[in-house]
C-alpha cells in the first residue's frame, strides 16, 4: 500500500517543470554536431566488427560441420 504521497496541483507541477529545465544545460550546435559524428563512427565501426566476427564464425561453423561428414 502506498503511503502518503503529496498532491501537487497541476498548475504547480508546470511551474516546477519550468524551474527545473531553466536548469538545463543545453549543448551547443556544435556539440551536437561533434556528438553526432562520433555516435555515426562509432556505429560504423561496432557494424563492420560484428559483421566480420559473424563471417567468421560462419565460415568456423562450417567448417566444422563439413569436417564431420
Amino acid at each position: 500500500m502506498a503511503g502518503n504521497e503529496a498532491k501537487t496541483s497541476p498548475l504547480t507541477f508546470f511551474r516546477q517543470v519550468k524551474t527545473e529545465v531553466k536548469k538545463v544545460t543545453w549543448p551547443t550546435r556544435k556539440e551536437t554536431t561533434v556528438s553526432t559524428i562520433a555516435v555515426f563512427i562509432m556505429v560504423t565501426i561496432a557494424s563492420i566488427f560484428l559483421f566480420l566476427s559473424d563471417q567468421i564464425i560462419a565460415f568456423l561453423v562450417n567448417f566444422v560441420l563439413s569436417v564431420g561428414s
